[in-house]
This record gives C-alpha cells, structure tokens and sequence, in this order.
C-alpha cells in the first residue's frame, strides 16, 4: 500500500514541474524565473526525499539538504542582485 501512495506522490510531484518549468520560460519578469527556478528546486528536493524513503537510502536525504541549502543561498543571491545589485 505504501509503494502505491509513494508512486502517487512521484506522479504529481513530476507532473507540478511542468507548470514551473512552462513559467520559466515564459516568464516576463527575471523575478517570475526566479521564483520558478525555486519551485523547480523545492520540487526535486522533494523528489530525492522520496526517492530516499522508496529505495530506503538515507544518503539521497542528505543529497536534498544539500542542495536545498544551495538553492536557498543562489535564490537569495539573485533576490539581491534584483533588488539594488550586489
């Protein structure tokens, strides 16, 4: 039964990059793309936690921290730059 909603949860978290991945391009504003690259990362994060409670591999969640984290920094540096430069 677990299998079923881990399957479930990949599907929609897959089929929830497309929307962000169609605002990244089609973005009109650099803050739009921004805001889509973020969500794109939030989604893969979350793919890799899953992937790590599928396969039973600990090391995938600290794979997601990681690059959580560096997205957070990379976000936080463009929000910058957009704002008054840096």
């Amino acid at each position: 039964m677990a299998e079923h909603l881990y399957t479930a949860a990949l599907i929609i978290a897959c089929g929830s990059f497309i929307p962000a991945f169609i605002r990244l391009l089609a973005g009109p504003t650099p803050a739009d793309r921004t805001v889509a690259v973020d969500v794109m990362t939030i989604i893969a994060v979350s793919v890799m936690c899953m992937a790590a409670m599928f396969f039973d591999r600990i090391v995938y969640i600290d794979t997601a921290f990681v690059y959580g984290l560096i997205s957070f920094v990379g976000v936080i540096a463009v929000a910058r730059y957009l704002e008054r430069g840096l």
